[in-house]
This record gives structure tokens, C-alpha cells and sequence, in this order.
């Protein structure tokens, strides 16, 4: 089986609130911003009749779209965090199973997720869609 793969990665910065439940981790627990770089990865074994893997300003609308939902925000108030704790794991699932429902039924075989907070942390999630 051939494991290539093209990969396109799309990236953007955006400002979030959240507080984390359920241990003792000190300020971590009282609300609090973390600025967020998101990068988003597909990859895909073929490209289209243009050589695209896709259409950048299309993923970047994605994108765009995904990040005007989260950005200044708190994230324990958002539904896709209900019963959960907000993560810097938890929000990568999150963001790749959104953005996972709008790029399925194409030729793309992954999708990766990359966030990283303030800029010390980072944190993945990869998975085929």
C-alpha cells in the first residue's frame, strides 16, 4: 500500500478564555485568556484536476469560520465543551471533529490539528476522515 501522501496546512491565531475543572490546578481553575495558533493539516493521496489537494482559500475559510467561533470566547461556555474540561487535548478533538464533518465525502484521507497556547504548548490530534 502507498503511504505518500500531499499535505496543505493552513494556520491562524486567535484569543480564548476558559478556566479548567475538576483538579487543583491553581490559576489554571479561575477564568483566564491564552492566545491560540491553530494550524490545521489535510492530506490527500491525489490532486484534482487544478493540482490542488484542495482549494486553499476554501480550507482557509474553514478556517476562518471555525476560529470566529471560538475567539473571544470562553470555551467552558461552548456546547462542544459540555461535561468536558476545555483542554488544550480537548480543544484539538474538538476543532478536528468540526472541521472533520466538512471536509469528508472528498479525496482527503487525514486531517491533523495543531494548537498551540501562548506559544509554550502544543498539542495534536491526527486521524483519518
Amino acid at each position: 500500500m502507498n503511504d505518500r501522501l500531499y499535505s496543505l496546512s493552513v494556520k491562524r491565531e486567535f484569543t480564548s478564555e476558559h478556566f479548567l475543572t475538576g483538579g487543583d490546578w491553581g490559576a489554571e481553575n479561575l477564568r483566564h485568556a491564552h492566545l491560540y495558533g491553530l494550524e490545521v493539516e489535510i492530506g490527500g493521496r491525489e490532486l484534482d484536476r487544478h493540482g490542488f489537494l484542495i482549494d486553499i482559500v476554501e480550507l482557509a475559510a474553514l478556517l476562518d469560520a471555525l476560529v470566529r467561533q471560538f475567539s473571544g470566547k470562553v470555551l467552558n461556555d461552548a456546547p462542544e465543551f459540555a461535561g468536558h474540561n476545555p483542554s488544550l487535548e480537548r480543544f484539538c478533538l474538538t476543532v478536528h471533529g468540526l472541521l472533520a464533518s466538512k471536509l469528508r465525502d472528498r479525496r482527503l484521507k487525514t486531517l491533523t490539528v495543531r494548537l498551540a497556547e501562548d506559544r509554550i504548548a502544543v498539542a495534536a490530534y491526527r486521524a483519518d476522515i
